[in-house]
């Protein structure tokens, strides 16, 4: 990694916020999705153009891995170097990329950046981790998201894991989605699953004469359970010791 990079590679936050279905439990700074677009996505779509994929929502740190100039960056959610944040799961996160950088670089191009969660520590679900504690959900350029087939194809490259997927194709109701949960997913969360993310991507047009067309991540939305706390178990929430679903060998 060179050491005049500055702290903040990208220039730009690595993730942002996605916005709220209805009956979701939002914490301080979070906001509601537009009424058409939760129509959209859990009822009736715009025409045979739409498609919605539901995914588990995975509960830990939102990270990212970016490639910059041939070289792997682990990030924080707002930007910065891993190895720069005061907790201890982010440089720990550090060190899991770059002993796997083998990995992203053969997954990731020029540009590009993985971002996901880290789940090594519990926030607010502890987690029996049958799997690596990364789970990634987007890949992304700037702030344009990648499509899911794209997604699932460049993290198989690496053996990477993804959400579990629940739905593909025709708008899904909330309650549906939580049924297809069940209580603890499919990640091995020990507490109620936090929730799910709905993926709404389009075939949009791109020629006047409508013969072209190409599939676009068109808007992201979740729900989470109203009785859901945010890091419970977070040292500076409980007053507890950490607890951690992972640890380095």
């Amino acid at each position: 990694m060179s050491t005049d990079l500055p702290r903040k590679p990208l220039g730009i936050k690595s993730y942002g916020t996605i916005p709220h279905l209805p009956g979701s439990r939002m914490g301080p700074g979070d906001h509601k999705c537009h009424e058409g677009q939760a129509r959209i996505a859990t009822a009736k779509p715009r025409d045979r153009h739409d498609v919605i994929i539901v995914q588990e929502k995975v509960d830990g740190s939102n990270v990212g891995v970016a490639r910059i100039d041939g070289g792997i960056y682990p990030l924080t959610r707002a930007g910065y170097l891993a190895s720069t944040s005061p907790y201890e799961q982010h440089w720990r996160f550090g060190e899991w990329v770059y002993e796997n950088q083998h990995r992203f670089l053969a997954a990731l191009k020029d540009g590009e950046r993985f971002c996901g969660e880290w789940l090594m520590q519990a926030h607010g679900t502890r987690y029996n981790l049958q799997h690596e504690p990364f789970v990634i959900f987007d890949l992304m350029v700037g702030a344009d998201r990648r499509i899911y087939d794209e997604l699932i194809q460049r993290t198989s490259i690496g053996d990477f894991i993804t959400p579990k997927l629940l739905h593909r194709g025709s708008p899904l109701g909330i309650e549906k989605a939580m049924r297809l949960l069940n209580v603890h997913g499919f990640h091995g969360a020990l507490d109620p699953v936090e929730g799910a993310v709905w993926r709404v991507e389009r075939n949009e047009q791109i020629s006047p004469n409508r013969s072209e067309r190409r599939w676009v991540v068109d808007f992201l939305v979740k729900y989470v359970r109203p009785d859901k706390v945010d890091g419970t178990y977070l040292p500076e929430v409980s007053g507890q010791p950490a607890i951690f679903n992972w640890k380095p060998r």
